[in-house]
This record gives C-alpha cells, sequence and structure tokens, in this order.
C-alpha cells in the first residue's frame, strides 16, 4: 500500500472478513438509568472485551495477516505504551512470528505484564517519541524486522474500523457514533467505516482537554506537531499523523473536548452503573456526553469503549 493511501469501506469491510475467526465480535451493552439521566439511548461497543482488552487486537491482526512470507519470517516491531504493543505481541504470537516491543519506561505495569506474557521482546526507553523511534529503529537495524505503526499504517487503521462496522449491524438507525481520540486510527477507521454505511450518522470525537492536540489540528485546519499531554488517559497521549488527520478532517463532525474530572466522572459512572471495567481512555466518550447532553438528547447514540486494561492499584477514583 502506498503510505499515504487512505481507506475506503470496502477496505475495512475486507479486513473485517480477514480478522473475523481470529477477533472477539464484542458485546453491545446499554444501561437504563444512563439513557434517563442524558436522555438518549446510548449503545456501548464494549471493546475492553476484545482480546488483549482492547480495539488494538483488531489492527494488529489485520497488519500482520496482509505481511509477505519474507516478513513475517523477520518478525514484526512497535513502540506503544501499552494496547498496541500487547496486540501486536498476541497477533504476533498467534501467526508464529517474533514481536519486538519498545515501550516507555513510564507505560502501566498492567500493561508491562501484559506484553511480557504474550512472549515479546521488550526494550525500554525514555518516555519521548524521539527515544522510541530511535530504540526501535536499533532493533530494525539489527533484525529486518517490519514496522507496524500503532495508528499510522493503513491495515492497521482498517481493523480498528471493523468494530464500527459490528456496531451498525447491531443497532438500525443510529444517529451519532462517538469514539475517543489519540493518534486517530480508531477514529480514522470509525469514521470512514460509518459515513461508508450511512454518511447521515454523526461522528464526534472525545479527547482529554489535558490532550487536546486533535481538537487543536481539527479546528485550526493545521496539524498540531507541538504536545505535550498531561492526562490520566494514558492510551490518548499520542498526536494524529498526516494520514489520520487528513481522514479526520474529511470525515468528522467534531471533536469534543473533556476535563480530567469528567473523565473520572464517567468512569466511575460505567464501573458502577454497568458493572465493566474501563480505562480512563474509554471514559472520555461518556465524558463528552457528560459535557454536552444537549448534543445527544433523543438520538440514538453509539459510544466506543476502546479498552479495559487500567491498574487497579492506581486508580483515578
Amino acid at each position: 500500500m502506498e503510505e499515504t493511501e487512505m481507506p475506503l469501506l470496502k477496505d475495512i469491510q475486507e479486513a473485517y472478513q480477514r480478522i473475523r475467526p481470529f477477533v472477539h465480535r464484542t458485546p453491545l451493552m446499554s444501561s437504563s438509568y444512563l439513557n434517563s439521566v442524558f436522555g438518549a439511548e446510548l449503545y456501548f461497543k464494549c471493546e475492553n472485551f476484545q482480546k488483549v482488552g482492547a480495539f488494538k487486537f483488531r489492527g494488529a491482526t489485520n497488519a500482520i495477516m496482509m505481511l509477505s512470507e519474507d516478513e513475517k519470517s523477520k518478525g514484526v516491531i512497535t513502540h506503544s505504551s501499552g494496547n498496541h504493543a500487547a496486540a501486536l505481541s498476541l497477533a504476533a504470537k498467534q501467526a508464529g512470528i517474533r514481536a519486538y516491543i519498545v515501550m516507555p519506561s513510564t507505560a502501566p505495569e498492567v500493561k508491562k505484564v501484559a506484553v511480557a506474557g504474550y512472549g515479546a521482546v521488550i526494550s525500554y526507553c525514555e518516555p519521548t517519541l524521539a527515544a522510541r523511534i530511535s530504540t526501535a529503529q536499533k532493533i530494525i537495524d539489527k533484525t529486518g524486522a517490519t514496522f507496524i505503526h500503532p495508528y499510522d499504517n493503513f491495515n492497521v487503521i482498517c481493523g480498528q474500523g471493523t468494530a464500527s462496522l459490528e456496531m451498525m449491524e447491531d443497532v438500525a438507525k443510529l444517529e451519532i457514533v462517538v469514539c475517543p481520540v489519540g493518534g486517530g486510527g480508531l477514529l480514522s477507521g470509525t469514521a470512514t467505516a460509518v459515513k461508508g454505511l450511512n454518511a447521515n450518522v454523526k461522528v464526534f470525537a472525545a479527547e482529554p482537554l489535558g490532550a487536546d492536540d486533535a481538537s487543536r489540528s481539527f479546528h485550526s485546519g493545521e496539524l498540531v506537531r507541538e504536545h505535550n499531554p498531561e492526562t490520566i488517559a494514558d492510551g490518548l497521549l499520542t498526536t494524529l499523523s498526516e494520514r489520520t488527520f487528513g481522514i479526520i478532517q474529511d470525515k468528522v463532525d467534531d471533536i469534543i473536548t473533556v476535563d480530567e474530572d469528567t473523565i473520572v466522572k464517567g468512569m466511575k459512572l460505567i464501573w458502577e452503573r454497568m458493572k465493566i471495567i474501563v480505562e480512563p481512555s474509554s471514559a472520555t466518550v461518556l465524558g463528552a456526553i457528560i459535557k454536552y447532553p444537549e448534543l445527544f438528547s433523543g438520538r440514538k447514540v453509539g459510544v466506543i469503549l476502546s479498552g479495559g486494561n487500567v491498574d487497579l492499584r492506581n486508580l483515578p477514583f
């Protein structure tokens, strides 16, 4: 694939047929209490129940299945703070190929343990993008491993979009879909799938106010590259790529920023009322609904809960 190629609905549908035997078709859940509070029909797509506890397994599986035999023989590599690392590690293990993972030393302990448990070869680095890239490049030079970017990758984006394909099949006449945004892989795949199936469905992204580069990029029309995020939503720290920015500009209706207190409030509501474990990154979507209930009132809303990998010894509430 050309590095700048943008996925179409058919690419996501083909990815879904490819990965179906290997991924969970995750449940869609609702809460009568939350529906009554917000005056909306909320349908939660529970990617926290996906393998490795996050949507990332979809994209990683698709990317690995698209490798040539020669590429598979040399293994794959990525840099990731957690969920993509775990996803690529498990997908590689299931395909019988080696995975090299570069992780920042500050990654949550629960995610470090998970990645190690899937048999990946882990290299730790300083928690900067420059350190991640340089460490990964040294391993690529040594092994010839194929780099699978956490989100700036055509096949990864197509895989991530399959979650909303399932959701659109399961709920007739959705009016809005909300998902979190970090690097934009999930949002790009979601928006491509949703708008491809029904251009009238609005796609909103939820982003922490302390890591609002995507919102600033979207509203200014220029990609924000300088970024010093500060948020408990550790899965949403990365900046958009040229590719994801282009897709988001073209297909997303708005990006809503959510402050830390509201993220925690959303997380607590999901834990207490739905009895399911989600990480702060997932809770940003309910945070957006808490912040702007009038946007969602009276509507059928698909809400993507991106993951449930949280350190139970270090909860924000």
